[in-house]
């Protein structure tokens, strides 16, 4: 009776869902022959990817403004209200002046048959620098099903789409604090079950050293997890797989697993947490806190191992740490093979930029998402480490005497240093640059792509003028076989998996498979939870084992094929995207 009365509720909330649809269909573009005077004016954000929502402050709010006379306020279903949110604003018939929302599932498709994004085909002559991306560009209009230009998609790029897209370091992988191991004197790492021992001396060490015994390997949360445990999937990455719905897919395309595969990657990456956590080496309070808390516990120093590149980095490597030789820097885990993604020529379509059809400012918001495409735009979209670098506009580099980009002081600290403190005049926008960077979260063009108008690239790790030559790179470097970055280390040691960057979005599925997927997502995520949490190993076999059994019962075998099929396609628009670039490239 209980499984009836979840599949019941969550087919409701899929019928409301295509209503809200049905409704905002009904809705015209009454806004569109509606005259822009050019004065300064809100327009409503709707922003899939905005971790904040309100009203944008400091330098970007004021870059913003003095170049369109425009105020942004972030609607954030992230922050609050979630999928609720866009069914509530889709049924009053406008999601916003300007949306930045997913594609799959058949989402853009909706979107464009019930008239809540507009089509910028009256504004695309003057959209210079999203022209540059038209195979970008046809493949979303390829996805809308209908002629016209109804978005564009974030992470565009014109490099090679079989060549590593991360720069310097990929997205997931194992970073430890590095002067704990170096104290340890070194101990080589074979396999997951050696690095778990590592890390328990690392943790005995940290705590002895500090006095302090909430010093934890693992620090985890529970904010992004979706069908399957974000976490987890985190550490699958380092086995070389990537998740694509309740599957896992290979970088090579030759594999594609079920998240409940009996001893397949995942339960790999469950296993390896659930061993720290009977060593003792996970924050017992994991399972209840939230992003900004486990990030704040990496920042003081309370976090042995960053699952993420651009999570531990970036709050702990100052300078002045990096002098002392204190940081997070890459393990040498013999058995990883690192999941990376290639470069998108066609941009990730997942994700795409877009004009509401009710906006009175259609054409002021278009010449915005074009900036956004530029050399200006990409820097001004910046945040801190390992992306683009801030804008030169804000001080925050110059070019050298051979023309080549440098950080200034102040690039450096907003880009690797106390950024949170760093304080920016009333002139460009007041307050701290943190408080002033873009909360659209949205990355328009590939952070490591060549600018053309400096020839180097965006992402400032990778210009000649900022090598890393502190304490403990170098010391990283001589004990990694001379590497100059980590993918240079992966690369040189057959450590590396790229699987090429293809535009793909999964089409729509019925409504009874997402019903079902509903339902499969709740439980896979809990049973993770659950088992990671086990306190003996017959007990993680035994949560693993009735999961499958629930999954089975609640009608997987339906998800699991839509998400075959989504896998094989993927993996096919893999291989296509190499060839189209390869005849390009002719």
């Amino acid at each position: 009776m209980e499984l009836k009365k979840k599949l019941t509720s969550v087919l409701a909330v899929g019928l409301a869902a295509a209503m809200t649809f049905s409704l905002a269909a009904c809705g015209g573009d009454t806004a569109a022959d509606e005259k822009d005077d050019g004065s300064l004016v809100t327009i409503d954000v709707f922003d899939s990817l905005a971790n904040q929502q309100g009203e944008q402050k400091g330098w970007f709010a004021k870059m913003v403004q003095d170049k369109f006379n425009l105020k942004l306020n972030i609607i954030a279903p992230n922050v609050s209200g979630g999928d609720t949110v866009f069914d509530t604003r889709a049924a009053s018939g406008s999601l916003g002046d300007l949306i930045i929302t997913s594609t799959g599932n058949g989402r853009l498709q909706k979107l464009v048959k019930a008239n809540l994004v507009a089509d910028m085909t009256p504004y695309y002559s003057k959209m210079t620098n999203v022209k540059k991306y038209q195979n970008a560009v046809d493949s979303v209009t390829e996805q809308a099903g209908k002629d016209g230009v109804w978005g564009i998609p974030q992470g565009v790029s014109s490099s090679d789409p079989s060549s590593p897209s991360e720069g310097m370091e990929p997205t997931s992988a194992p970073y430890i604090r590095w002067e704990y191991y170096k104290e340890l004197g070194y101990p080589q790492i074979k396999d997951l079950d050696s690095f778990l021992d590592v890390l328990k001396d690392m943790q005995d060490l940290a705590r002895k050293e500090t006095g302090q015994n909430d010093i934890y390997a693992f620090s985890l949360f529970k904010d992004w997890d979706g069908d399957v445990m974000n976490n987890a999937s985190a550490i699958v990455n380092w086995l070389g797989y990537q998740a694509q719905g309740s599957v896992f897919v290979s970088a090579d395309g030759k594999d594609v697993q079920p998240a409940t595969k009996e001893g397949g990657v995942y339960e790999q990456a469950l296993e390896f947490l659930n061993k720290a956590e009977q060593m003792g080496l996970v924050d017992p309070e994991s399972t209840t806190q939230d992003w900004d808390t486990m990030q704040n516990k990496v920042t003081n120093g309370k976090t042995l191992v960053s699952l993420f590149s651009w999570l531990g980095k970036p709050r702990m490597n100052s300078d002045e740490n990096k002098a002392k030789g204190v940081g997070f820097m890459l393990a040498p885990l013999e058995s990883m093979k690192v999941y990376s993604t290639g470069f998108t020529p066609d941009g990730d379509g997942s994700t795409i930029i877009a004009i509401g059809s009710k906006s009175k400012y259609k054409e002021r918001i278009a010449k915005f998402i074009d900036w956004l495409y530029s050399s200006e735009g990409v820097y001004a979209a910046a945040s801190n480490a390992g992306g683009a670098a801030c804008p030169e506009s804000l001080g925050c580099w110059t070019k050298g005497d051979d023309g080549k980009p440098q950080l200034t002081d102040f690039g450096k600290q907003a880009m690797n240093g106390d950024h949170a403190n760093l304080k920016i005049s009333d002139k460009l926008g007041g307050g701290t640059y943190d408080s002033g960077f873009s909360l659209l979260n949205f990355k328009a063009v590939q952070q490591n792509d060549i600018d053309s108008e400096t020839g180097a690239a965006f992402n400032p790790q990778l210009w000649e003028s900022e090598a890393d030559a502190s304490a403990l790179f170098k010391d990283w470097s001589e004990h990694m076989g001379g590497a100059t970055s980590d993918i240079d280390y992966l690369q040189k040691n057959n450590l590396l998996a790229v699987a090429p960057g293809a535009s793909y979005t999964t089409p729509q599925e019925e409504s009874t498979v997402s019903a079902t997927r509903s339902s499969i997502k709740t439980e896979v995520v809990n049973a993770s939870w659950n088992a990671l949490v086990a306190k003996s190993d017959s007990e993680f076999a035994k949560v693993l084992k009735d999961a499958r059994q629930q999954v089975k019962d609640l009608g997987y075998d339906s998800v699991l094929k839509v998400d075959q099929q989504n896998a094989k396609d993927w993996i096919r628009a893999r291989q296509e995207v190499v060839k189209q670039y390869q005849a390009d490239s002719k």
